[in-house]
């Protein structure tokens, strides 16, 4: 695979592929009220197309939503969700797994609570603690929250997504190592007031792909050039990464293996 050379933000070889087309339309917004009306969907239904995205808020969502949405989870996600020391994120946990397990039931027409999901090997140590996954064949998901924000995505191929509030300026510089030499070199030409922005967007370039890849970050971020420009350049033959809209003050993307 041929990546650009860093100190060259121009010089692309002449067999890559030119940047990606702008990202799909923005995702479609979830209202969580009423779970405890819904937990049985009149499903199941086709995905609509290569690849489906919601947003859920997590913010918006009352105490009554909020109970009703732990209500959905299994053992396990209501053990981590208690182990959150801080309500914003215990809040967040319950959103995003609630809101994972509505949308997939309506696709596939069983009770939230009661979907088919099962663990990968762990990428890292093989242990039975990897991604979730869905024993059906043929649906493929990914999960993301960051603040306030919850990204799901939905697709009959392998999948990933993240969503990421910006990066503070000591976080940039702290995180160099996750760069590819070329991101580094197109970050460094940029003024200190953009960098931030820059950086998130290629983190959740590169997050997005090595969730949909399995691997999360056991697989080095460094290695794969995705950009920090305004389009994604990801050059790996069988992947398409995409930006995500998103509200201000967050980047998102999603990467989807293609045929």
């Amino acid at each position: 695979m041929s990546e650009p050379r860093a100190g060259r933000l121009l010089d692309r070889p002449a067999h890559a592929p030119p940047p990606a087309p702008p990202g799909p339309p923005g995702p479609a917004v979830l209202d969580l009220s009423g779970l405890r009306h819904r937990t049985r969907a009149p499903g199941p239904r086709a995905l609509r197309g290569p690849l489906e995205l919601y947003l859920a808020h997590v913010g918006v969502q009352d105490r009554r939503t909020l109970l009703d949405a732990r209500e959905l989870l299994d053992t396990e996600e209501r053990a981590r969700a208690r182990a959150f020391r801080h309500d914003r994120d215990r809040d967040a946990y319950v959103v995003a797994h609630a809101a994972l397990r509505d949308v997939l039931s309506a696709l596939l027409g069983v009770r939230a609570e009661a979907l088919p999901l099962a663990r990968e090997p762990c990428a890292g140590c093989g242990g039975p603690h990897g991604r979730p996954v869905l024993r059906t064949p043929g649906v493929h998901f990914s999960l993301s929250h960051s603040g306030d924000l919850v990204l799901v995505a939905l697709a009959p191929a392998p999948v990933g997504v993240d969503v990421e509030g910006l990066a503070t300026a000591r976080a940039v510089l702290g995180a160099q190592s996750a760069l590819h030499p070329a991101e580094a070199d197109e970050l460094a030409r940029l003024p200190a007031h953009e960098r931030p922005a820059a950086f998130t967007r290629a983190w959740v370039r590169k997050e997005a792909y090595l969730k949909g890849l399995g691997t999360g970050l056991v697989r080095d971020p460094a290695l794969d050039y995705v950009g920090t420009g305004p389009l994604p350049a990801l050059r790996e033959p069988g992947w398409s990464v995409r930006d995500v809209p998103v509200p201000a003050g967050y980047a998102a993307a999603v990467a989807l293996q293609t045929p």
